[in-house]
């Protein structure tokens, strides 16, 4: 294959045309159920969650995988801007405006790869999903020298211990040394949440590593004589789950309260929401010649060309979107989860009427590329997108989600989480 095509051209080949199955399905219910500790999880995971992992890999080429570090480091520097960071907090509500340290855990950013380069979607700062795509990268066998070739430069080994220090690092961002002592992942009814099972994935890893670790319902926590408490322990650091990026609904009242006082570490928090994942920033960081009045280097304004131009929806500019709508791609200036976006070609005007009432970006419409999958024997066509686990700029893993329609919703047959193999 590769004496007949040049090198950027065989992941477009392989995902086209590979449909060999590299996924160990055993391998990959033994280790979930040694590393979660719960025997029964794969039973769970088969009937309640059939879709979370694709049987198909995702090839990328290696010049792709560079340009989104590239994109990736280049927003790390731009939000060390001074002028950058006033501009994202100036929209973002006051408890952003609190910097206690800590960077972010699991930072995900999201892209689409097409022809022109990947295309940076969005960014995400509390991604799920990472615990998950090592262990599914794990199970995976070669069917194919591609394969064979991609799992040997996995540098999987790696990951647990960047987890690890990723963890340390935001406690020591706030607290100038040592590690904590309990670490509570929390979210809203986490057994009700579809990726529940990372979380016993967490659990365990923190356990392993010989720090304390709980599953919490945040409506579960208290905060009183300057300790966040789950029944009777003691909360050293969050590992936060919740959606609600700036901790404002009553539910959230008692975490809040322990964050603004210092009382507790939690990651990510809502400063870094502010400055990362509020989809405004798009538009800051997709405006060259402001990002240049900034005095942002060349390097990194070349590398940010990745960003599909993003503009804020308002009284103005929304005759002009309407017109233009099939070029945009609408979405809440915070949403999450894919709630509430719209491919422009698709908007009504009943939608329209919402979207024009406030709290929308609009970003210029990046086509996903496609993984083409067997089923049943009949090759279809699955979207693609590809995200970064980052922390600090620095690539943890990276993992790739195949669905159908408008948006990853892990109901695709064929789709799920994906593997992928650079070559």
């Amino acid at each position: 294959m590769n004496d007949v095509l040049p090198a950027s051209a065989i992941p477009d080949l392989l995902n086209r045309e590979c449909f060999c199955i590299t996924l160990d399905h055993d391998a990959l219910c033994r280790e979930v159920e040694r590393e979660a500790g719960d025997r029964e999880i794969c039973a769970s995971l088969a009937r309640e969650r059939p879709n979370l992992f694709s049987n198909a890999p995702v090839f990328l080429s290696e010049a792709v995988t560079r340009a989104m570090a590239r994109i990736v480091r280049a927003i790390e520097t731009v939000a060390e801007v001074p002028a950058y960071q006033d501009a994202s907090l100036s929209w973002a509500p006051p408890i952003a405006a609190r910097n206690f340290g800590p960077r972010g855990s699991f930072m995900g950013y999201d892209f689409h790869v097409g022809s022109g380069g990947p295309k940076l979607i969005e960014v995400n700062t509390n991604a799920g999903g990472a615990f998950l795509n090592a262990l599914l990268a794990k199970a995976q066998r070669a069917c194919c020298r591609e394969v064979e070739a991609g799992l040997m430069r996995s540098h999987l080994d790696e990951f647990e211990p960047a987890v690890l220090r990723m963890f340390i690092d935001e406690w020591i961002s706030q607290r100038g040394k040592g590690r904590p002592g309990r670490i509570a992942i929390v979210d809203d009814d986490p057994e009700g949440q579809y990726l529940y099972p990372e979380f016993l994935l967490a659990r365990q890893f923190f356990l392993r590593h010989g720090i304390d670790a709980v599953i919490a319902d945040s409506r579960a926590l208290a905060y009183a004589d300057g300790e966040l408490r789950f029944g009777d322990r003691t909360i050293d650091l969050v590992y936060n789950r919740v959606v609600d990026f700036s901790l404002e609904k009553p539910e959230h009242a008692e975490l809040r309260a322990a964050y603004l006082d210092g009382a507790v570490v939690v990651t990510p928090n809502p400063h870094v929401h502010a400055l990362y994942a509020d989809k405004r920033n798009l538009a800051l960081l997709s405006d060259r010649a402001l990002l240049q009045s900034w005095g942002v280097p060349a390097d990194a304004l070349q590398a940010l060309t990745g960003v599909p131009r993003t503009v804020l929806v308002t009284s103005e500019n929304a005759e002009y979107l309407w017109t233009t709508r099939k070029n945009w791609f609408f979405k809440p200036a915070t949403g999450y989860g894919s709630k509430a976006v719209y491919r422009g070609a698709k908007v009504t005007k009943g939608v329209w009427a919402e979207i024009i009432q406030g709290g929308y970006v609009a970003q210029e419409f990046a086509a996903p590329s496609e993984r083409i999958v067997r089923l049943d024997g009949m090759a279809e066509p699955r979207k693609m997108d590809v995200r970064l686990y980052v922390y600090h700029g620095r690539v943890l893993l990276t993992a790739a989600r195949l669905y159908q329609g408008q948006a990853t919703n892990f109901r695709t047959p064929g789709g799920g989480f994906a593997p992928v193999f650079v070559v």
